[in-house]
């Protein structure tokens, strides 16, 4: 792996407009969360929305000390980099989510089980009295329109950087915009007598936090047990590998080949297994041309390691044999020279290893 890993000069853009929005997201919720606290009174689901808000701001920050954390170069202490502090900051979020999330569920549950009419009362406002109410669904609203922007920008930004947090960040300003909208709902029930409608819209909060905390757990647990790596949004496997396949098959000198991808954050580690074929066995060259070409499918791929083995591993033959000609070949830079002699190497140097 390379000491210190460069994002290409697109996604360098797209990250510095990531952290931009983040700082951006952290200003409005500082905002949110000062403007329903002083308004929130006595409503549970006024409660629930301002936790979300403070709750919120934990995948903004996770994110930002992660994009500072992964530039770091490798160590003797930690060889293979600090990439993995983005699936750390993932896991932070997701859990802090699942814990406020489930507090909330029950608190909001024995409130409905138990029949709890909160009081909303009135305020003098500018000489006027007027109800509660009306301003705390006035100040909701107020906070629906931003985390829907938000939220719509940092999925394609996600995408871009195929960094998870960031995608966790966009599902919780989701999240965010909906819990203002029950919120709205359940002080408008309770204008209209509806005495349940406060609870019940406080865990319809409540469990879209839980589920959140849940889906987001899971992933990053998932990916810091090196399954095997999957787009950005976690719906299905990464076409990275598929794409390695596919260019190692073409090589001569491969007679089979299993390939093991697995995320580190945001850019992958990267083992093929290949047996080689009697007639023609690689040199060293050979070995170092394929890596680098390998590397070039994708500017994730910063750590490409070619295992020279005799048989691939049963778990392997089987995946790889039902995916073989799945997918196309995505096209090649052209080069003037396929040679190595340069000795200079993108990330780990290709190397021979037996097994078997």
């Amino acid at each position: 792996m390379t000491a210190h890993a460069v994002l290409p000069p697109a996604q360098q853009r797209t990250l510095r407009r990531a952290i931009r929005i983040e700082w951006f997201t952290i200003g409005f919720l500082a905002v949110a969360i000062s403007g329903v606290y002083l308004v929130m009174g006595n409503s549970q689901a006024m409660k629930a929305a301002w936790i979300e808000d403070l709750l919120s701001l934990a995948p903004p920050i996770a994110f930002l000390i992660a994009v500072r954390i992964i530039t770091k170069p490798a160590t003797d202490k930690y060889p293979y980099g600090f990439f993995r502090s983005v699936g750390v900051a993932h896991l932070v979020a997701g859990v802090a989510l699942c814990t406020m999330g489930t507090f909330l569920l029950i608190d909001s549950l024995t409130g409905l089980i138990s029949g709890d009419r909160p009081p909303i009362g009135s305020i003098q406002l500018f000489g006027q009295v007027i109800w509660s109410g009306w301003l705390m669904m006035a100040v909701m609203a107020l906070t629906i329109p931003l985390p829907i922007y938000f939220g719509r920008v940092k999925m394609r930004l996600a995408k871009d950087l195929h960094n998870k947090v960031l995608y966790a960040d966009a599902d919780m300003n989701k999240a965010d915009w909906m819990t203002a909208a029950g919120s709205i709902i359940g002080v408008g029930g309770i204008g209209l007598g509806l005495w349940w409608a406060d609870a019940a819209a406080a865990t319809f909060i409540a469990g879209s936090i839980l589920w959140d905390g849940w889906r987001n757990t899971r992933a990053a647990i998932t990916d810091l047990m090196d399954t095997r790596a999957t787009t950005f949004d976690d719906h299905k496997p990464h076409p990275a590998s598929d794409s390695i396949t596919q260019y190692l098959r073409s090589l001569a000198w491969v007679a089979d080949v299993a390939v093991r991808v697995r995320d580190q954050g945001q850019f992958f580690h990267v083992e093929a297994l290949i047996v080689p074929t009697d007639a023609a066995v690689p040199t060293l060259t050979d070995l170092r041309v394929a890596q680098r070409r390998c590397q070039e499918l994708d500017w994730k791929l910063v750590d490409v390691v070619l295992i020279l083995t005799s048989e691939l591993p049963r778990h392997l033959q089987s995946r790889e044999t039902d995916e073989h000609d799945r997918s196309p070949l995505p096209a090649l830079p052209t080069h003037s020279s396929d040679s190595a002699g340069d000795g200079v190497f993108t990330g780990t140097a290709a190397r021979w290893l037996a097994l078997g």
